[in-house]
């Protein structure tokens, strides 16, 4: 993996990866841009314990644009985007829109004093990982040598952001889909740098903590172990990776791909691990792809989805397992799960497919 790290016109830094150390990235971004200021701000919710990213800025970011003017594209035929070069293999940068911002704190005071009402600058960052240059593609269209690289970016923003004093937890994911809320088409995923640890991954510790002490092993471990065991869930084996069906899964197509080696990040990955990585996960999107038919045979199978990285934080987290979350919304052809009054109001999950009959499906869902 090559990188070259340049920067945009207004300042945001931009990241080239590249298969091949020959590749020259020296195209400037001409766009007449001004820096644009983050109104980020965090603020706890005192009855659940949890913090809320208010970002009122983002109201402005780009929505659907047409293919044309799309700003995931490579700067062609006098154009100009978010990408200087007129073509790339993957690339990263600072999102001009973001949640988190490393400013806010220029923008936003804190407010500690108040037990109802504590409220802090929105310090963080948000990136955007364009996986291709071409816009009518996606994630399963790549080969593995691409994917792989993929694999490289998100591990190399993980150490660096890792690295910033503000930040406490890196989350790399990928929304695809309008149904999921897609702005923009382009084959695109997100990372984002915390300034706290969010809370789901609070309960994970805890959950993994309390297992620790009651049983003196390590949850996922155990977990791993287990649904190895059982044939009916799992979807596919490797070497090094296994991905399986949840026993309590909440969406109706959900996926969960483990190394079979416990490690609390993409850092930690071995290069069996990630030699063995891009093949497995082609093959579960693709599998993703042929759930359900396309409307019509012009039109590629694209099933909507959700693909997360559930990473340790920077500090503690020590019985976490990196582990990456797949799932879909959609429940059926033409038919879309809505998390509507128990799960929004109260997180409390109905599955509308049995998880060892979704894991059935996967698995029959392979090429032929």
């Amino acid at each position: 993996m090559h990188k070259t790290a340049t920067k945009l016109a207004d300042g945001r830094e931009l990241f080239y990866y590249d298969q091949e150390p020959t590749a020259v990235r020296d195209t400037v971004d001409e766009r007449p841009l001004e820096p644009a200021a983050s109104l980020s701000e965090i603020r706890l919710d005192p009855v659940l314990g949890e913090w809320v990213t208010v970002a009122a800025h983002r109201q402005q970011r780009t929505y659907h644009p047409p293919a044309g003017e799309c700003p995931l594209c490579p700067s062609r035929e006098g154009r100009l985007s978010e990408v200087p070069a007129a073509d790339y293999e993957v690339v990263v940068f600072e999102n001009r829109f973001p949640s988190l911002a490393p400013d806010s704190a220029a923008h936003v005071t804190a407010h500690d004093d108040d037990p109802l009402h504590t409220l802090r600058p929105g310090n963080g960052r948000c990136e955007v990982v364009c996986f291709a240059p071409d816009h009518d593609a996606s994630f399963a269209d790549l080969d593995e040598a691409n994917a792989r690289l993929v694999l490289d970016a998100w591990t190399d923003r993980t150490a660096e952001l890792s690295a910033l004093p503000e930040v406490r937890q890196v989350y790399c994911f990928e929304n695809r889909g309008e149904e999921i809320g897609v702005t923009l088409a382009h084959p695109h995923g997100q990372i984002y740098a915390f300034p706290f640890v969010p809370s789901r991954t609070m309960r994970m510790i805890g959950r993994a903590e309390a297992y620790r002490a009651s049983t003196g092993r390590n949850l996922f471990e155990d977990l791993l172990t287990a649904e190895r065991a059982t044939p009916e869930r799992l979807v596919l084996q490797g070497e090094h990776w296994t991905a399986f069906t949840p026993f309590a899964a909440r969406w109706p197509y959900e996926v969960h791909l483990y190394p079979n080696r416990r490690v609390r990040d993409l850092t930690a990955l071995n290069e069996a691990e990630r030699a063995e990585f891009p093949g497995l996960y082609l093959d579960l999107l693709r599998r993703f792809d042929r759930l359900f038919p396309a409307p019509d045979d012009a039109a590629p199978n694209r099933t909507p989805y959700i693909s997360a990285w559930h990473q340790a934080p920077k500090d503690g987290g020590d019985e976490l397992a990196l582990h990456l979350e797949l799932f879909t919304i959609r429940r059926a052809p033409g038919k879309l799960k809505y998390l509507a009054g128990v799960e929004s109001g109260l997180d409390a999950f109905v599955t509308d497919v049995n998880p060892e009959v979704a894991a059935e499906r996967l698995r029959a869902a392979a090429p032929h």
